[in-house]
Order: structure tokens, then C-alpha cells, then sequence
């Protein structure tokens, strides 16, 4: 961990911001030394109460937890789900205390095992031989494994709740354990202060980047905002997942509907972008899959279940035609690609067998009667070879005219509605994706970012 002061400042920032977003309604009330110092630790240990805790258990504390011990003796709110953490008396070991029914439970579960190397047998070690850090908990318990020691001298932390359907889970040291719950902190209760704002700023610069064409930049980026609950984050993230393959899978988790979806359902990136892709998405669907356009026809806001009404409508009707949210020149340079993909015989039949569901017909001809007329396109695999090479030969049209694409508003960053039409979607492969996204995208275009918290 390094100095104290590191310690410092990190709980410094974490009691502030969990002060800033307590929920009174919510919440249990605030201790009130809590409310007048904006602090939820304790005055520090003593050298000599730390000392007298490592004799009491016959080990040297690790590092992080000594230098956190001499900041705070003990800790409120560590986290979601754990309401204390223990000072420097009250450490003890978990086979010690009145929470061993832990070792109990994973005990038994470990009878089953015959395997001595089994995840259960090992887990059960675990917690047997641990030190307990949380006095107080939702059914969720803190702990420090002594025998899992690194080359510092810190121990494996472990957090573990009965509802979470995990085993124990692993971090390096109580540091790296803490902070998890620091991020879990954010990820659920989303207070205001420094750290939203700098996450906020940070998945602003990795927009920015991303229409100049970086990729793995902004991916990192975006990877940690969503750690922090940046709702921004994922929408952006989810776009460049879609280009580099398996839009479906992406797109289901991004608009699987909660309240919290409002505001993007509400702005036009849904309208111009996601919704003619979630339609799609449903009709591709198969019966196990996760489908969240008839949950958003159930519970969404009652302006966009019209909206979604109005686009299935008009989908339906005769001579519908799909837009593709880049702007009129962008939309009639897609499209020319797109017919001229849809228009060849390639394109008109299935390239997967159909399933064989009788008996197999042979059907003889009379000698010096003419054979029937053969498909060319009647074998997959000659379909599929065509429509490859179709693609490729459109390719550097489409690639061209991405020139013109301009976003609907500030979370947009790439053209994901192109799958919307099957053609396309059969042309954008992973490989093609990515070269989307390394190029740069939209300049010069004024855009407004729709409004979120």
C-alpha cells in the first residue's frame, strides 16, 4: 500500500462521497460524528495496539492492513454489504468467532468431494484457516487468508455472501479488496464527487478518441467507467463491441429494459440506431434467447412502446425502407450497396440446408427425357463462395462511403444500424469492424449529446 497517507486520502474521498450519496429513505440514518466529520472510520490505532493484536494472533499483520489500521481503527460502510469492518481488537480468527457457521456450511458442502484438489475441499481450507475483517454484514463476510502470502507480505483477500450464487472470491491483498468494494460502491449508488467526475471526463476523452479511430484506448477506457456504474460508458463500449462481431449478444444486454434505460430509450440514438437493430434482433431470435424488445413493449415508458409500435408498422408496410442514421448522403450511398448485394440470385436463397424432416425422395427420369433445369444456386456451399466474393467486391464501397457518416448525437460513435440490413450484416465481419472502427469517423459534424446523469 504504501504511505498512510495514501490511505488518507482514499478513505477521505470515500467517506465524502458516501455522505453525498446517502438516501435518507433508503438508508439507515448516518452516525452523527459521521455527518459532522464526513469521516466513516474511527481515530488510528496505536503501534501498540496493532502490536498487541499481531501477538494476540501469533502473526504480522499484512502491510495494507497495518498502515490502514494506524489511519483508522475499524471502518463503517465498507461497501454495499458490509457494515463494519473490525479495528484492531476486534480482529479474529473466523474459526473463532460466531460467523464459523461459514466454515460449517462449506465443510459440508465439501463431504461430497473425493477430490482433495476440488474447488469445495480447497474453499472450505480457506476459510477455515482465515482471518474474519467485517463484524457485521448482509449475509456477506470480509476475510484475509494467511497462507496465501506474496512477495510483500500480503495476504489474499477473499470476499464471499451467501446470496451472490459465487464461491469465495479472491484478491490480492486487503487493499485490492477494499478498493473492489470502493468500485462496487460506485457501480450501485452512482454518488456525485470526484470520482463520477473524473470517469465521466475520462469516458469523454475515450469518445473523442474513438471517432478519431483508436480502438483499444477507449475499449480500456470505457471497460473501467462501466466498473464505476458510467452508464455512458456502456452505451459507447456496446457500439464497438457490435462492429467487432456478435452485435446480438451486445445489443440484448445493453437495452434488456430497467428504469434506468429512460434516457437513452427517450434520445435519438435509440430511435435512429438501436431500434431497427432490436427489431431485427427479435426476429432472428431463437427460443432461449434473451429478447428485450417484448420486455420493452411491457414495461418501457408508454412514448416508447408508441415509438417502437410506430417503426414495426411502418417496417411492415409495403416499400419500407430502412435508414441507416447517418445522414441522407450516407443513407443513399448504403444503400446502393445494399441493392446491389440484394439484387444477385446469391442473395436469394438460404445457404443453410434445410432440416430433412421425411423420408428421402429419388425420383428416376425415363431415358431420353430431358432432365429438369438445375438452380446454380441450389448448393449452399457455391451460394455461400458467391456471396463472399460479393462482399468482397463491395467492400471498399461501402469502406468508401463511410466518408459521409456523421452521428445523431454525442453517444453515438459508429454505424451499428448497418446490421440491420441482412446483407450488410453478412458483409461486416469482425476483420471489417475493426477497420470501421480504426478509421477516423464523423468530422466536422455538430452534435448534441443527450442528456443522463
Amino acid at each position: 500500500m504504501g504511505e498512510r497517507t495514501v490511505w488518507r486520502a482514499f478513505l477521505d474521498q470515500w467517506s465524502e462521497e458516501w455522505v453525498a450519496g446517502h438516501d435518507p429513505e433508503r438508508d439507515g440514518p448516518l452516525a452523527e460524528e459521521v455527518v459532522r466529520d464526513t469521516w466513516l472510520g474511527f481515530a488510528p490505532a496505536s503501534e501498540a495496539e496493532v502490536a498487541e493484536a499481531e501477538a494476540r494472533l501469533g502473526r504480522r499483520l499484512p502491510p495494507s492492513l497495518r498502515e490502514f489500521l494506524l489511519v483508522t481503527d475499524g471502518w463503517r460502510d465498507a461497501g454495499n454489504f458490509i457494515y463494519r469492518l473490525a479495528g484492531s481488537a476486534e480482529l479474529e480468527w473466523l474459526r473463532d468467532t460466531d460467523d464459523r457457521s461459514w466454515i460449517d456450511v462449506w465443510e459440508e458442502l465439501a463431504e461430497d468431494e473425493d477430490d482433495e484438489e476440488a474447488f469445495g475441499v480447497q474453499e472450505a481450507k480457506v476459510l477455515a484457516r482465515s482471518l474474519r475483517l467485517s463484524l457485521d454484514g448482509d449475509a456477506a463476510i470480509m476475510l484475509l487468508d494467511p497462507d496465501d502470502v506474496d512477495g510483500d507480505g500480503e495476504w489474499a483477500g477473499y470476499w464471499l455472501a451467501s446470496w451472490s450464487g459465487e464461491g469465495p472470491q479472491r484478491y490480492e491483498s486487503f487493499h485490492d479488496l477494499m478498493h473492489r468494494q470502493w468500485v462496487s460502491f460506485h457501480a450501485l449508488r452512482k454518488p456525485p464527487g470526484a470520482t463520477r467526475d473524473h470517469w465521466d471526463a475520462e469516458v469523454e476523452r475515450a469518445r473523442r478518441e474513438a471517432l478519431a479511430g483508436a480502438v483499444s484506448g477507449p475499449f480500456a477506457v470505457f471497460a473501467q467507467a462501466r466498473e464505476y456504474g458510467r452508464e455512458r460508458a456502456d452505451v459507447l463500449s456496446t457500439q464497438m463491441e457490435a462492429m467487432l462481431g456478435d452485435w446480438r449478444r451486445h445489443l440484448a444486454g445493453l437495452l434488456w429494459y430497467g428504469p434506468s434505460k429512460d434516457d437513452l430509450l427517450a434520445g435519438p440514438l435509440f430511435a435512429a440506431e438501436l431500434l431497427p437493430l432490436l427489431v431485427r434482433h427479435d426476429r432472428l431470435a431463437h427460443a432461449h434467447d434473451l429478447r428485450p424488445l417484448p420486455r420493452l413493449k411491457e414495461y418501457a415508458p408508454e412514448p416508447i412502446r408508441e415509438l417502437i409500435a410506430d417503426y414495426e408498422a411502418r417496417a411492415d408496410a409495403p416499400g419500407f425502407r430502412l435508414t441507416f442514421g447517418g445522414g441522407p448522403e450516407f443513407d443513399a450511398a448504403v444503400h446502393a450497396v445494399a441493392d446491389f448485394l440484394a439484387a444477385h440470385p446469391a442473395f436469394q436463397v438460404p445457404v443453410e440446408p434445410t432440416p430433412r424432416t421425411g423420408p428421402i425422395v429419388i425420383t428416376a427420369y425415363a431415358s431420353g427425357d430431358p432432365a429438369p433445369e438445375v438452380d446454380p444456386w441450389a448448393d449452399p456451399m457455391k451460394a455461400r463462395a458467391a456471396r463472399a466474393a460479393l462482399c468482397d467486391e463491395a467492400w471498399p464501397e461501402l469502406r468508401a462511403a463511410l466518408r459521409l457518416w456523421r452521428p445523431v448525437c454525442e453517444d453515438h460513435i459508429a454505424p451499428i444500424s448497418l446490421f440491420a440490413a441482412p446483407v450488410l450484416a453478412e458483409m461486416i465481419t469482425g476483420a471489417r469492424g475493426r477497420e470501421i472502427l480504426a478509421m477516423p469517423r464523423g468530422a466536422g459534424s455538430g452534435v448534441r449529446r443527450v442528456g443522463r446523469a
